[in-house]
């Protein structure tokens, strides 16, 4: 691997890690709202039930039980951009690695 190719794959790397903080942005919001979407439903569900507490919670729960898929799903979604960008940092840090091995050889 030369230097040009190192270079361009750090580019690479760059600008995708870039593109990887805008996504964890969207994913975290629709995360907020999926959760808020879920809070709004349970406590209308809860709300409007008959019954005792246990009972109330009960239908609550059942009634919520999309939104609380949903929200489960931007969670995922979340932590696989986050597990993303993750690996596109550990990538940088072993093609820098590699740049200074082979600047060092090249001092040779």
């Amino acid at each position: 691997m030369n230097h040009s190719e190192i270079a361009q794959q750090l580019a690479e790397l760059i600008a995708e890690n870039n593109r990887g903080a805008t996504a964890l942005f969207e994913t975290e919001k629709s995360l907020a709202e999926a959760e808020h979407t879920l809070d709004t439903i349970e406590a209308k569900a809860f709300l409007k039930a008959q019954g005792t507490v246990a009972d109330r919670q009960a239908i609550a729960r059942l009634e919520s039980a999309d939104a609380r898929l949903q929200r489960d799903l931007r969670r995922a979604e979340h932590s696989r951009v986050k597990v993303k960008i993750k690996a596109i940092e550990t990538s940088l840090m072993a093609l820098a690695t590699q740049a200074k091995l082979i600047q060092s050889e090249t001092r040779l």
